[in-house]
């Protein structure tokens, strides 16, 4: 068994501890609320025919794993989803699960998605879209169980490149299992346990985005501030300050990659 993850030292700190049992509490509280004011299901998985913008995903899905290839080159540069938020250490460990942001709470990140603009105008028709992420999992890593933050937030999933053997490449969520198909999109309830394996020796990479539950007025209104008290909590402030340095690092990488190339173009300079 391999030893536990050790907790980032911003974590230890009383007050933060405090804020998160605290909004632990708050979230278990509202959930029912939620559910009982949302527009679609309340389960684990949620059909397609909900969704009227995912067949955007699907009829592009090719452009956008061209574009996810794109960004696979400055592999070096993606962070690990726990170098972004330090809360997710229990479930990214070294780099074996990478994420290339390309929205983050509700903003575009406009450095990531210079390789991405066919991407990124395909994601602005999502109602509400929260984040929007390149999910990149190391061959043979297990993302154990864990459950997401509120209920006022689904999630997607796109297959883009996906194991041959992809039925050892899957998520659960509740007591539904689903393996991960290129070209294929489905939405859940990230409130319900779930976690996922690549039993494979093969890179898997998927388009995850967050949106708001289609919900009635005070369900709006509720996830609404919900959110905007988030935003003035660490949980909020230490991502977004990660990801301005992780765009820069990018950008970095990308200026360097193209001035290589033009010195190996330059017939100035043979090689």
């Amino acid at each position: 068994m391999a030893p536990a993850a050790e907790k980032p030292k911003q974590l230890k700190n009383p007050r933060r501890a405090f804020v998160k049992k605290t909004g632990k509490k708050l979230v278990r509280k509202i959930a029912s609320f939620q559910a009982k004011q949302s527009k679609v299901p309340d389960t684990p998985k949620i059909g397609n025919e909900h969704f009227e913008f995912l067949s955007a995903f699907t009829d592009n899905w090719d452009v956008i794993r061209a574009e996810a290839q794109e960004v696979l080159k400055f592999r070096n540069n993606i962070p690990s989803f726990h170098e972004i938020s330090p809360d997710q250490y229990r479930l990214s460990t070294e780099q074996n699960w990478k994420t290339f942001v390309l929205y983050g709470f509700g903003q575009r990140l406009e450095k990531n998605t210079v390789l991405t603009p066919r991407t990124a105008e395909i994601l602005e028709n999502v109602p509400n879209l929260q984040t929007a992420m390149f999910s990149i999992l190391a061959p043979g890593y297990h993302i154990p169980a864990h459950k997401g933050v509120t209920k006022g937030i689904l999630r997607s999933h796109l297959g883009l490149i996906i194991p041959k053997d992809r039925e050892k490449c899957r998520i659960r969520v509740d007591d539904t299992i689903t393996a991960w198909k290129e070209g294929e999109i489905f939405v859940f309830d990230d409130t319900y346990e779930h976690e996922v394996w690549n039993e494979t020796d093969e890179e898997r990479v998927i388009l995850l985005y967050d949106f708001d539950r289609p919900m009635k007025f005070w369900g709006r209104f509720l996830n609404k501030a919900f959110l905007q008290i988030m935003k003035l909590t660490a949980f909020y402030q230490d991502p977004k300050k990660n990801l301005q340095d992780a765009e820069a690092r990018l950008e970095a990488a990308i200026r360097q990659n193209d001035a290589n190339f033009e010195k190996m173009s330059d017939p100035a300079n043979p090689a």
